[in-house]
């Protein structure tokens, strides 16, 4: 009988989809790109995922998280992603953590649980902290670098860490990986130069902020306020799932 995923078996077949069931992947940082990384595993049958994040759907967020809408604004992310995977699939395992992922918070999570990590995070202290915890367990990572302030979907590349250009977080990522003694790290990162956002007082949030009430970092608290769009960290999303997918099922001539 034909099901929500029947689609997908005609092109990787049974065995793969099972392999897919079977599998459980961790996504930490369910924003623009963490949101669309998640639907897109739920859509292909993965069985088991962890969302992390602690944060709050924000109204900021509607232009470009997949799960953000006026009637989530408020919700934890994780919260409002988890009820909307179980919409696509009842039978999906969901562990959702209200966690920011730093060194201090690492312990909460055994990665030699998971298949796949995702590295969805902004802050550089937590994308180490990921890669050296996957490296560690042998369990692969892919990590996304830059996504804000960037207008052109079609500059993504999937890369080693060592082969990236032109993304000033992959660089300071290169660097200090190598202090920790780690050269190689799957990527997806742009070839386009980050733009500079506007200076607008009545579109700016660093000042005007309209988080949801306890929300733990507020836009004023940051440095910078990344510009983004609908179309660019979806993209993003969507190729670290179709890796993902890729790397799990054998038939990976036909990604």
């Amino acid at each position: 009988m034909p099901d929500q995923f029947s689609r997908t078996e005609l092109l990787l077949g049974k065995e793969n989809m099972k392999r897919l069931k079977n599998a459980r992947v961790a996504i930490f940082g369910i924003g623009g790109v963490g949101g669309y990384t998640v639907e897109a595993l739920a859509r292909s049958g993965i069985g088991a995922l962890d969302l992390i994040d602690d944060d709050k759907v924000c109204l900021t967020d509607i232009n470009r998280q997949i799960i953000a809408t006026t009637k989530t604004i408020g919700k934890y992310k994780v919260d409002a992603a988890k009820e909307r995977v179980l919409e696509i699939n009842p039978e999906v395992q969901i562990n959702t953590y209200q966690t920011f992922y730093l060194p201090e918070t690492a312990d909460q999570f055994d990665f030699t649980n998971y298949d796949y990590v995702v590295d969805a995070i902004d802050t550089v202290t937590g994308k180490l902290e990921l890669a050296e915890q996957a490296v560690k367990c042998g369990v692969p990572i892919i990590s996304s670098m830059g996504a804000g302030n960037k207008l052109d979907p079609t500059a993504f590349q999937v890369a080693d860490i060592s082969e990236t250009s032109v993304c000033p977080l992959a660089k300071v990522m290169r660097r200090e990986l190598k202090k920790r003694g780690i050269y190689h790290l799957k990527v997806v990162f742009s070839t386009e130069k980050p733009l500079s956002p506007l200076k607008d007082e009545e579109a700016g949030c660093a000042e005007n902020c309209v988080c949801p009430p306890g929300s733990v970092r507020k836009c004023g608290q940051r440095r910078q306020i990344p510009g983004s769009t609908a179309f660019v960290p979806s993209v993003v999303g969507l190729i670290i799932a179709g890796e993902i997918v890729k790397d799990l099922t054998i038939r990976k001539e036909t990604l």
